[in-house]
Formats: C-alpha cells, sequence, structure tokens
C-alpha cells in the first residue's frame, strides 16, 4: 500500500480501533436492545419462529443473513452472560452485555478495515511528496476508518449494519473496478464486459437464494416481506432524514400555516401535530398531495435511471461506476419510503474514494459530509456526549477540509463563496438548537423544532451535492461524446 506504507494504515486502524474502546461507556440507543432481542431470538428460537416472535416491539425486521449474524454472535455471547439471551428480560443491560455488545460491533469493524485496506490499493499514488499527509491513499484511508458519522451511528448509538454491509459494497466496486484512476495515479482501465455484469447479477440471485430459500420452504415469505417492508411505519422517521421529503413536509407545514392565517384551512380538520409529533406513524399531508409507498417507487427509480444510463453507455472506467453507486446511493436516500438519516453514510462512503481523485469532487464530498454528519447530531442528545460529537466532528471536519485542500491546493478552490457561507450556518444553527432554544417557552410547545430545522437546512446541503454531482457526471459524459465525434 502506498502513501504512509502498510505501518501507516495499521497505526490508523489502531489508533481508531482505541478510540472504539473509549467510547464503550458512552450512550447507546434502543438499538442496543434491539440486538439484544435479536440474540436471544435466533438463539432461543427455531427458524421458523425468527419472524413471528413479538415479545418485544423491537421484532426482528432485517434480512435472514443478519438473523443468522445475530445467531452465530448469540453462541459467543451466552459465555459472557446468559441472561442477555432471555427473550423476556427486557431492556437487560448487565455490565458483561454492554461489554460484550460494544466488543461485538468493534470486532466485526475488522471486515471494515480489511475493505479499507483493498480501496486504498485501488488508488496508485505515485505523486512525490514531502508529508506523507498528502498522499491520496493515505487521506482515504484516514476519510474511510475515521469516517465521523461511522463512529458515532456503530460505536455510540449502537449498530452492526453499516459495518458489516460497507464489505459488499466494497466487494462490487472491487469485482467491477479493480484500479481507481485519477489525477495521482496510473490509469488501468477495464472496458466494459456484459460477461462480468452477468457473473455480478448471478452471484446477487445466488446471495438471495441463499438467503431466502429456507423461509420459501417453510412458507414464510410473505412474513418476511411484511417485517422487511413495514410500510405502516410511514413516509418519514419519526426524525426527518435530510432528503426531499423533509422539504416536502416542511413546504407542507409552511402552506398549513399560510392558509390557517388566511382562513383559507378550517383548523378543526387538520390533524395535531401531524408529521412533527416525534412518532412512526403513517399520516397525511394537508395540503400538498399525501405521498404512497409507490410514489417513492417511481421517484427512486426515475431518479436513478440517468446515472444507470451513463454507466451502461458511457462507462468511463472504474470513476464512472463509483459515480453511479453514490448517485444511486443518494437517489434512494432522497426519494425512498422511510429513510433513516443514517442512510447518508451509505453515498458518503463511497464518495471519499472519488474524493481524492478530482477537485470537483472533492468540493462535493465536503459539501455533502458536512452536511450529512451535521443531520445526525440529534441522534445524541444527551448532555454527556454533546463534547464528544462536536469535538469528533470538527476534527474530522478540519482534515477533511484542510487535506483535501492541500492535495488540489494547484486548482480551483473546492468550494465557491455561497457553499461556504451555507457551511459555515451550521455552526449558528447548531448553537441555537442545542444551547438557545432549550432555554425558551417553545420547546415546551414546539420540541419538534430543532429536528426540523436540523433535517430542513442539512437537506437542502444534500439535494444541492446530489444535484451537482448529476450535473457534474452528465457533463462529463456529454464532454467525452462531443471529443469522440
Amino acid at each position: 500500500m502506498a502513501a504512509g506504507g502498510p505501518s501507516g494504515f495499521r497505526a490508523l486502524a489502531l489508533g481508531v480501533s482505541f478510540l472504539k474502546c473509549l467510547l464503550i461507556p458512552a450512550y447507546y440507543s434502543t438499538d442496543f436492545e434491539v440486538h439484544r432481542n435479536w440474540l436471544a431470538i435466533t438463539h432461543n428460537l427455531p427458524l421458523s419462529q425468527w419472524y413471528y416472535e413479538a415479545t418485544s416491539e423491537w421484532t426482528l425486521d432485517y434480512p435472514p443473513f443478519f438473523a443468522w449474524f445475530e445467531y452465530a454472535l448469540s453462541h459467543v455471547a451466552k459465555y459472557f452472560d446468559p441472561k442477555m439471551l432471555v427473550i423476556e428480560n427486557l431492556n437487560y443491560t448487565s455490565r458483561a452485555t454492554v461489554f460484550f455488545q460494544r466488543f461485538s460491533v468493534i470486532f466485526t469493524d475488522i471486515l471494515f478495515i480489511y475493505a479499507v485496506r483493498e480501496c486504498c490499493r485501488c488508488v496508485n499514488g505515485k505523486r512525490a511528496a514531502k508529508d506523507i499527509l498528502e498522499k491520496p491513499t493515505f487521506i482515504l484511508a484516514v476519510l474511510l476508518l475515521w469516517n465521523f458519522g461511522l463512529l458515532i451511528v456503530d460505536h455510540i448509538l449502537f449498530r452492526y449494519s453499516l459495518s458489516v454491509q460497507r464489505l459488499s459494497v466494497w466487494a462490487d466496486a472491487s469485482f467491477c473496478c479493480p484500479t481507481v484512476s485519477g489525477k495521482y495515479g496510473s490509469v488501468k482501465w477495464r472496458s466494459f464486459s456484459l460477461l462480468h455484469v452477468t457473473l455480478l447479477g448471478l452471484i446477487v440471485c445466488l446471495v438471495s437464494a441463499l438467503s431466502l430459500g429456507p423461509f420459501i420452504v417453510l412458507g414464510q415469505l410473505p412474513q418476511i416481506i411484511s417485517r422487511l417492508f413495514p410500510f405502516k411505519r410511514g413516509l418519514c422517521h419519526a426524525y426527518w432524514a435530510p432528503n426531499f421529503w423533509a422539504l416536502y413536509n416542511a413546504m407542507d407545514k409552511a402552506l398549513t400555516i399560510f392558509g390557517l392565517k388566511c382562513n383559507f384551512l378550517d383548523p378543526t380538520k387538520i390533524p395535531k401535530a401531524s408529521m412533527t409529533g416525534g412518532l412512526v406513524q403513517e399520516f397525511q399531508h394537508t395540503v400538498l398531495p399525501s405521498v404512497t409507498p409507490l410514489v417513492t417507487l417511481i421517484c427512486t427509480f426515475v431518479s436513478i435511471l440517468p446515472s444507470v444510463f451513463c454507466l451502461w453507455f458511457k462507462p468511463q472506467g472504474p470513476r464512472g461506476f463509483l459515480q453511479c453507486l453514490v448517485l444511486c446511493a443518494l437517489s434512494s436516500f432522497m426519494f425512498g419510503w422511510h429513510v433513516h438519516e443514517k442512510a447518508i453514510l451509505l453515498a458518503i462512503l463511497p464518495l471519499s474514494l472519488l474524493s481524492v481523485q478530482r477537485a470537483k469532487d472533492a468540493g462535493i464530498y465536503l459539501i455533502l459530509t458536512t452536511t450529512g454528519h451535521f443531520s445526525l447530531f440529534p441522534l445524541l442528545f444527551t448532555p454527556p456526549e454533546l463534547p464528544i460529537k462536536i469535538l469528533l466532528m470538527l476534527l474530522f471536519t478540519v482534515y477533511s477540509f484542510s487535506s483535501l485542500k492541500s492535495l488540489f491546493r494547484r486548482e480551483r478552490p473546492l468550494l465557491n463563496w455561497l457553499e461556504t457561507i451555507y457551511l459555515i450556518q451550521l455552526v449558528p444553527l447548531e448553537i441555537f438548537c442545542e444551547m438557545i432554544f432549550p432555554l425558551t417557552p417553545w420547546k415546551r410547545h414546539f420540541p419538534f423544532v430543532p429536528l426540523l430545522l436540523t433535517s430542513v437546512y442539512c437537506a437542502l446541503g444534500v439535494t444541492y451535492a446530489w444535484l451537482k454531482l448529476y450535473v457534474s457526471v452528465l457533463t462529463e459524459r456529454i464532454s467525452v461524446r462531443q471529443k469522440a465525434e
């Protein structure tokens, strides 16, 4: 591995692992109890009852392979504290249970560390530099391993999914794109191959068959689908993800208030705290047309089509594949049904690979990662975690800006003045939401205001980054086509 060498990468990996250990006593969300319950379900019940058990409200609603993962972990968990595997022990949090679950996430991150190492090998940085921090591979390793979002989501809130799911993304990237090209590296292009696409499709089909096959035999496919796609949870999560629907909801709210002020609407027909009650539920918009799951599916499908067409007709090598990957992830985040705010990391992480290749992509990355990470702040609402989240994000953001600016110092500024002003405004927004608003009488009557402001403001940045990346990809394809002609 270039740029820092194997010893530099090992130091990064050990350093972030040590930090994760320091976060063990930190706050954890309801996800901690969710995964404890899933350990108990998979350990005690036969396969045929996994997706029917409902003692806890946190029923098993992840795909079968993840359920098998929980099953494997449960056989280790019994040596730490068997009581955590009792289904009826709801909200059980012994010290041994906390240590086991925290360390199990840290241990499974070995998969992510390995994947990052392989990704860094794709960037053939040959640029001579006095400081190893200027080398693309080292910067990429830091952006991935020390990603602020992963640290707080996986190791404070408590999740397994993001670190484990990353492996499949990198596997796809490695299969289709063995070498990422860029300004500072050599280029090894692999032309589009129908054979490779077919093989990749067969692998996906095989994995799906292995995952769902046993439950199809048991006749439980409808039950699994009902658990995996809980449409009754509503268009948005209790805390709106910063996507198009956050803007749509805010517009409906604004029109509702305007309509009430002008006596265009009947107050008795408007649901109290509709969409802003902090609950996971179905709701109807007051002024704008209400959105159904089918509408979100159509919007998502239409939004990813241009990127897929670009990849099919003008592949543009490995970078084109990664661009399509990021655009598909962002499009799903923008228009999906009941999207969680944490899903923004599915776009931020692969975009990290592009950020060390071109100044244009680096600028988009800085906008998306700053707004996307800031949108996660309300997830950590306890006072002890306030300095932790601010410090971690500040360190990561400062490094991201300084390292990428140094990498592309001979090119145009990564951000224009309007983008810079937008990002700077996150500071007063945080001060208002965390320090000023709690001291006002509004907190009692409008507790959802800080979440609404954060989601809507960050949605503007995420939407802008999505559009800017799309424009970049489409104009690049047009330019290549004109040169070919």
